[in-house]
C-alpha cells in the first residue's frame, strides 16, 4: 500500500466484483489491541484478495455509552483507521465505511426492530454480559440495547456471506441471522423450512450470513487472565504500543508459579499467549514440555521470548502507523474514510431499495451524495 497525500488518493467510486462479500468492523472506543488482532483483524488482512471486504467504523454505537464524548469518538474513529492501515488493511482493495454516513443503516434498523422481539434483544447473552461488566444495571440508555438491532442492519445493509468476528460476538451474528430469515419469510415468501444457503436462490433480499471466528476466539488480558483483553479493564497490549511497553505489560502476566524447577501448567494464561504469538510450533512444544517438567525454565525467560515474538509482529505495524502520525495524517485518514463511504453508500442504497420493494414501500429510488 502506497498512499502519501489526499490529493493523489482517488480510488474508483465502485468496482464490479463477483467475489463473495465480507462485512465486519469495530466500535471506536480506543486503539486496537492484540485481542482484536487474533480475534478478527489478522483474518481481515488475509482475506482482502479473496473477498469483497467492507470494514465498518461503528461510530454511532460508541454513543451508547459515551454520548457526552463526541469529540473523543471522532478521534478514536481516526485512530482505529490508522490501526487498520498499520495492520495491513488496504483501502485500494477493501472498503472502509463510516456508519453514521450510511443512512440506509438507520432505516433498516427501524425495520428489523419490528421483526425482533423484546426478548430477542434483551436475552442476547453478549448484551447481558456487557451490561454486567460495564456496571450499567438500570442506568443504560434505550439506545444501548437498540445497538444490537443496529448491528443487524450494519451487517445486512451490505448483504455479506461472512462476518469475521471474535467468539464473543457470535450471539450478535445469530440475532442478525434471525432477522434476515424473518424478513425473507415475511416479505419475500420464503418458507420457514428453507435451508439458510438457499435464501438468495429462492428470492430472499438478504443472505443468511455466517460468523467466521478468528484463530483465537478469546485472548485473555494481561494479569491473571480471568477477563478477556479490554481497554476498559486496563489489561490490553495495543497494536501501537512501543517495544518497552510491550515487555512491561507481558511482565504483568501472573501464573502463581514460584520456581523454574517447579512443574507448571502448560495451559495457563502465559502459554495462551505463547501459543498465540510464537510462530515456531516446534519451539512452542519444547517450551511446554520443559515447563511442564520444571526443567529449569522460569516464567521470566518465557515472558522475554514472548515479548520478542510480539514485538516482531508489531514492529512493521508501528512503522506503517508512523506514516499517518506525520502532519496531515488525520486529513489523509478522513479522505480514505470519505472515499470508502461513498462506495459503500451505493451498495447500501441498493439493499434498502430491494428491501423496500419487498415491503411494498418502493415509492422511488434515491442516491446518496456526500460533499
Amino acid at each position: 500500500m502506497h498512499i502519501r497525500n489526499p490529493s493523489t488518493y482517488h480510488p474508483p467510486l465502485m468496482t464490479t466484483t463477483v467475489k463473495p462479500r465480507i462485512l465486519t468492523g469495530d466500535t471506536p472506543t480506543g486503539r486496537l489491541h492484540l485481542g482484536h488482532w487474533v480475534g478478527s483483524v489478522e483474518r481481515r488482512v488475509a482475506l482482502q484478495d479473496k473477498y469483497d471486504c467492507y470494514f465498518l467504523l461503528a461510530n454511532m454505537h460508541a454513543f451508547t455509552t459515551r454520548a457526552d464524548k463526541s469529540a473523543d469518538i471522532r478521534q478514536d474513529t481516526i485512530e482505529i483507521v490508522k490501526d487498520w492501515l498499520a495492520a495491513g488493511i488496504d483501502p485500494n482493495r477493501s472498503t472502509i465505511v463510516l456508519q453514521t454516513e450510511i443512512p440506509a443503516i438507520a432505516e433498516l434498523t427501524w425495520f428489523f426492530a419490528m421483526l425482533l422481539s423484546f426478548n430477542d434483544v434483551m436475552g442476547n447473552p453478549t448484551l447481558v454480559h456487557e451490561l454486567e461488566t460495564k456496571g450499567l444495571a438500570d442506568k443504560y440508555s434505550f439506545g444501548f440495547p437498540m445497538y444490537t438491532v443496529g448491528q443487524c442492519a450494519d451487517i445486512l445493509a451490505f448483504r455479506p456471506e461472512l462476518i469475521p468476528v471474535g467468539e464473543d460476538q457470535e450471539p450478535h451474528i445469530e440475532m442478525c441471522r434471525k432477522a434476515a430469515r424473518k424478513f425473507n419469510q415475511l416479505f419475500c415468501g420464503i418458507k420457514s423450512d428453507a435451508k439458510d444457503e438457499d435464501y438468495p436462490r429462492l428470492g430472499g433480499v438478504f443472505p443468511i450470513p455466517r460468523a467466521l471466528i478468528g484463530r483465537i476466539g478469546r485472548l485473555p488480558g494481561v494479569g491473571d487472565g480471568k477477563q478477556k483483553m479490554s481497554k476498559s479493564l486496563g489489561n490490553a497490549i495495543f497494536l501501537s504500543d512501543p517495544e518497552k511497553e510491550v515487555q512491561k505489560k507481558i511482565n504483568k502476566i501472573t501464573t502463581g508459579r514460584q520456581s523454574p524447577t517447579e512443574p507448571g501448567d502448560p495451559n495457563n494464561i502465559l502459554f495462551k499467549f505463547v501459543e498465540a504469538f510464537i510462530t515456531d510450533s516446534a519451539r512452542v512444544a519444547e517450551l511446554k514440555d520443559r515447563y511442564q517438567r520444571g526443567d529449569n525454565i522460569g516464567d521470566g525467560h518465557i515472558k522475554q521470548e514472548l515479548a520478542v515474538a510480539i514485538n516482531t509482529l508489531l514492529e512493521p505495524m508501528r512503522a506503517r502507523r508512523a506514516e499517518f502520525e506525520k502532519p496531515g495524517g488525520d486529513d489523509l485518514i478522513i479522505d480514505i474514510i470519505r472515499s470508502g463511504t461513498a462506495r459503500a453508500n451505493v451498495v447500501a442504497e441498493e439493499t434498502l431499495h430491494m428491501a423496500k420493494q419487498a415491503m411494498k414501500l418502493d415509492f422511488g429510488k434515491r442516491s446518496v451524495r456526500w460533499t
